[in-house]
């Protein structure tokens, strides 16, 4: 990947980590575990939301780290491009996988839906309509995410294998 490339893309990263941040925070500042397992009368609901909101919580926590990383390489007088590299491949590893592989594994991606315009994301229990509503609106912000860092999944790691070995 072209090194000129890594500010752009730190910067737009960083805006769309913060978009998702604001939106889980959001929900998790209004929905607690009694008030969606009240509002959903299956007998696996308290289970399947403490899933739900501890994997929404992971997915915060990391998203906030890696905002807060990005704007360290951002606000130096002089950008560090390994730094920032580095910063973008957790981005991927982290919060990308936390949100497309989460550990509670209450949705999963569905990548049959994904080139029919159809939502891709499918839920274990019907959820209620506010948890369904953050985890699809913070998808298409995961999606993109993961389209524009798709090198830091294995080629940024190999590339950087390589110039060890020199």
């Amino acid at each position: 990947m072209p090194s000129t490339n890594v500010k752009p893309l730190s910067e737009s990263t960083r805006e769309k980590l913060k978009q998702a941040i604001g939106q889980l925070e959001t929900f998790l500042n209004a929905y607690a575990l009694p008030q969606l397992a009240a509002e959903d009368e299956s007998n696996e609901a308290e289970l399947f939301y403490k899933g739900l909101l501890s994997d929404l919580r992971h997915l915060l926590v990391f998203s906030e780290v890696a905002v807060e990383k990005l704007g360290v390489a951002l606000r130096r007088p002089t950008f560090d491009i390994e730094f920032a590299e580095r910063a973008l491949y957790e981005v991927y590893h982290q919060s990308v996988n936390a949100f497309f592989y989460p550990k509670n594994e209450c949705y999963s991606e569905d990548g049959r839906y994904a080139y029919t315009g159809q939502d891709a994301i499918r839920f274990r229990s019907k959820p209620v309509r506010a948890a369904r509503d953050i985890v699809l609106s913070v998808s298409k912000i995961f999606e993109e995410l993961r389209d524009d860092l798709a090198y830091y999944e294995n080629d940024y790691m190999t590339a950087r294998r390589m110039q060890g070995q020199k």
